[in-house]
């Protein structure tokens, strides 16, 4: 840090949810709607709405992984090594994955940083699970931001920045919660990247229909995480659907498959979608970030706007292109060329995160300045990556 001159600033961190997260300010009476304990064969699961959830192996977390545990994997495997080799050694739950924010804190610290945003584990899969019961959503997360709200706080130091997570399917819901996360001081929310079940089924996330949330989102200047998650995508029987290891609890073995894309689909279609509709036309203090989504989409993205900019005379007021660079942000995976996703954007649109402590993330969030070495980036460029961009984005800048 000496040699950089600045602590940087790590747009995606992650926690374990303690055992009461999806529970503990939920009324009991919806809680066979949205999540429960059960036990099978002596392992404990989350029942989400009355459904075994299989998106992890084990959702008491104790012993866990080690973060960062995949990152050759996702280096491109040089070695060769067996996946089920790379998840082997594990370690006792320290208690700053889950819910001692103090430890957290000295740990963001030690390791070189000044701040982090927060964001779920589990928290991003579980919508997708019970999308049709809106009344279950979003009693389900209305009370896992409570428990957030106590367990992290969502400024926490002035270190720990978590996000309250938003589900758009009953839209008046979607604005008060919004209102409460303002009230309690929060600068960023996190949603999934999907089309949003209502009451009248599907619906586009940039639909008129939803122009009161980006109203306040827009009015209030706080940042919008579009962060991976489970959006529902199939796979249209190419393997089985589902989240994660749902898919290799069955095959008991990794193999390739275009479901290791599903998540950079959802993104794209998410980000596209929003200029496609003009939403930036509408709201024009609107500010998104996507994180964890990949990034290599953007080229064809790009090129998709140009056609549908000169396909479709009359409608596009602004160049959507341009309008998407000013209002979006790109946390790229790691493994992504970030020269590229630089290119695309601009410098000034590309922050780094370092999904820690996850297993595909890096085994400490500083080893990301490996992936801005040998990219021709002058210390102004990596700056702005590192520190300035999100610290950008973690001010409200009200319109």
């Amino acid at each position: 840090m000496d040699e950089l001159g600045y602590i940087p600033f790590d747009c995606d961190n992650h926690y374990y949810e303690a055992e009461d997260a999806f529970t503990r300010h939920v009324d009991p009476a919806m809680r066979p709607r949205c999540v429960q304990w059960a036990e099978v064969n002596g392992r404990r699961y989350h029942l989400v709405g009355g459904q075994i959830s299989h998106a992890v192996v084990n959702p008491t977390w104790d012993p866990i992984a080690l973060p960062g545990a995949m990152h050759d994997y996702f280096r491109g495997n040089p070695e060769g090594r067996n996946p089920a080799e790379m998840l082997s050694k594990r370690e006792k739950l320290p208690r700053y994955y889950v819910d001692d924010r103090d430890a957290r804190v000295d740990k963001v610290r030690q390791q070189g940083l000044q701040s982090v945003w927060l964001f779920p584990t589990l928290g991003v899969l579980y919508e997708e699970l019970i999308k049709e019961d809106i009344e279950a959503v979003c009693a389900l997360f209305g009370g896992f931001n409570r428990w957030l709200d106590e367990q992290w706080g969502f400024a926490y130091r002035d270190t720990i920045f978590a996000a309250p997570y938003i589900a758009l399917g009953d839209v008046d819901w979607a604005c008060h919660e919004l209102e409460w996360a303002l009230d309690k001081g929060a600068r960023t929310i996190v949603m999934r990247p999907a089309a949003v079940w209502t009451a009248d089924g599907f619906m586009s996330p940039a639909d008129e229909h939803f122009d009161p949330f980006w109203a306040r989102v827009n009015e209030s200047g706080i940042c919008a995480v579009v962060h991976a998650g489970d959006s529902g995508y199939t796979t249209h029987g190419y393997d089985v659907d589902g989240f994660a290891s749902a898919g290799m609890a069955k095959h008991r073995k990794y193999k390739p498959s275009i479901k290791a894309y599903n998540i950079e689909r959802a993104a794209y279609d998410y980000l596209i979608t929003l200029a496609l509709e003009k939403l930036f036309e509408r709201f024009t203090n609107l500010r998104i970030a996507s994180v964890e989504n990949g990034s290599q989409f953007l080229s064809d993205m790009f090129r998709k706007l140009g056609q549908a900019t000169h396909k479709s005379i009359g409608w596009f007021k602004e160049d959507p292109s341009e309008l998407f660079r000013q209002h979006v942000w790109i946390n790229p995976f790691w493994e992504d060329d970030v020269a590229e996703v630089v290119h695309y954007m601009g410098d000034d649109r590309v922050i780094f995160g370092s999904d820690w402590p996850h297993i595909e993330g890096m085994p400490q969030p500083l080893d990301y300045l490996v992936e801005l070495k040998d990219r021709g980036f002058d210390d102004a460029t990596k700056k702005k990556i590192l520190l300035d961009n999100v610290t950008e984005l973690n001010h409200l800048q009200p319109a």
